[in-house]
């Protein structure tokens, strides 16, 4: 028999391993639901879907979610740091190894590229009327807010690609962030995390806009894009538990918190029954039968997503 003595005393550790709070997974959800906006929103423009002069309103004006969905989850991060004066340092380095230095730099390069495309999609009379903003007239920003209409005007092409490549890499840093600890924790050891996170955002992202007043055809067509992405998830999750059982005792261990463990009632309710196969049924019939899209399937969709992380998260840390 082996015997060990601990000398270390972490109160953030010892005498239990799960040091992340709920805003981890927040921020978790929050990162791929704004990737997934923003892969749309590329997407509908590099597609060829109609100019913006046809599209509806709130299909124009989606690339302004992105960074006000990515600010809050920075903001529950920032209450998960133990050094909160710090966060500067971030932005002092870049390592390429590193996903927490990749995220960091993606995080900052998504709101120009957001705000910019969002200002190239709007109409003349809607650029005239976010012009006359209280804000831009005190701070006498008239000048630039000009420019960057003008600016992402001339450059939209550019801009769409870099919210598609911006949005791909945010959508799979927020998996890959748990799998770079995967041999520490079992059920974080997979490649799968990173296309999980990422297809699972992109759902979650057409979820979020499929709840705004959208023109039919785009409802349609985001419809269309969801199941497809719901399916590719569901395929996902079983090549995921497909490694876990292929894996050593550890990971075989982790796999049995899914098989008959903890976390098996609160997965395959909450995130395969709830929030995966029940949307994709309904929204299998809205498209067969013509019936009246409702909110029930996105805000199951939603409410999946974040289960998702959240029992991803706990996962890693039992």
């Amino acid at each position: 028999m082996e015997e060990f003595t601990i000398i270390r005393n972490s109160l953030h550790i010892d005498p239990h391993l799960d040091i992340w709070g709920w805003e981890i997974f927040v921020y978790l959800f929050l990162g791929g639901l704004a990737a997934g906006v923003m892969i749309i929103s590329a997407v509908n423009g590099l597609a060829g879907n109609p100019a913006d002069e046809q599209r509806s309103r709130w299909s124009r004006w989606a690339p302004f979610l992105a960074p006000v969905v990515i600010s809050l989850g920075m903001l529950a991060l920032f209450l998960d740091l133990e050094h909160k004066l710090y966060v500067w340092r971030f932005y002092t380095a870049f390592r390429v190894t590193s996903p927490m230095s990749w995220g960091a730099w993606i995080l900052i390069g998504l709101y120009p590229a957001t705000i910019l495309l969002g200002l190239a999609s709007l109409k003349e009379d809607e650029i005239k009327w976010v012009g006359q903003f209280a804000p831009i007239r005190w701070l006498k920003l008239s000048g630039l807010f000009k420019w960057m209409c003008e600016f992402g005007s001339k450059r939209k092409t550019m801009l769409l690609w870099a919210n598609f490549i911006l949005g791909m890499g945010l959508g799979a840093y927020t998996g890959i962030l748990l799998g770079s600890l995967g041999v520490a924790r079992p059920a974080w050891n997979s490649a799968i995390l990173g296309p999980l996170f990422l297809v699972s955002g992109f759902s979650t992202g057409a979820a979020l806009l499929m709840l705004f007043p959208l023109e039919h055809n785009e409802h349609g067509r985001l419809r269309r894009w969801d199941a497809w992405a719901i399916t590719l998830e569901l395929a996902l999750l079983g090549l995921f538990f497909i490694g876990l059982a292929s894996g050593d005792g550890s990971d075989r261990m982790a796999l049995g918190l899914f098989f008959g463990g903890k976390l098996t009632a609160l997965f395959w309710s909450l995130v395969v029954a709830a929030g995966l196969i029940v949307p994709l049924v309904i929204e299998i019939l809205e498209g067969r039968k013509g019936i009246r899209p409702t909110a029930f399937a996105p805000v199951l969709l939603l409410l999946g997503g974040l289960s998702l992380r959240w029992i991803m998260v706990l996962a890693g840390l039992s």
